[in-house]
């Protein structure tokens, strides 16, 4: 079980860059998933990107080309670079780990992950 600490969330104008970390305490497996997903006030958790510890990357459409997310292993640490930020972009960010997601199908599904970071607080305004 590892523990995850999110960061760098704030307060920009539409766009704007910010880009968000997230720390990992306790030892992940040697292969896993970890990923970004955000929930905005009133809506559903939704999957923003993910990466394997293999480096694959994967991306919500309504991010791709904005968004870059990246990690550094020998640091224990998960970033998600965001550019062009819109209002819509508002909405609390959480990182997410998975020792195994069975398909790519379900890469961006809340319940393919079984730790979750406190929540970091993205706002965009226009």
């Amino acid at each position: 079980q590892v523990q995850l600490v999110d960061s760098g969330g704030d307060s920009v104008q539409s766009g704007g860059s910010l880009k968000l970390s997230c720390t990992v305490v306790g030892t992940r497996t040697s292969t896993f998933w970890m990923a970004w997903f955000r929930q905005a006030a009133g809506k559903k958790r939704e999957g923003v990107a993910a990466i394997y510890s293999g480096g694959q990357t994967i991306y919500a459409h309504s991010v791709q080309g904005r968004f870059t997310i990246s990690q550094d292993n020998d640091k224990n640490m998960l970033f998600l670079q965001m550019s062009t930020l819109k209002p819509e972009d508002t909405a609390m960010y959480y990182c997410a780990y998975s020792r195994r997601v069975p398909s790519w199908s379900v890469v961006l599904d809340p319940s393919s992950y079984n730790d979750w970071g406190q929540g970091t607080q993205v706002t965009v305004s226009s």
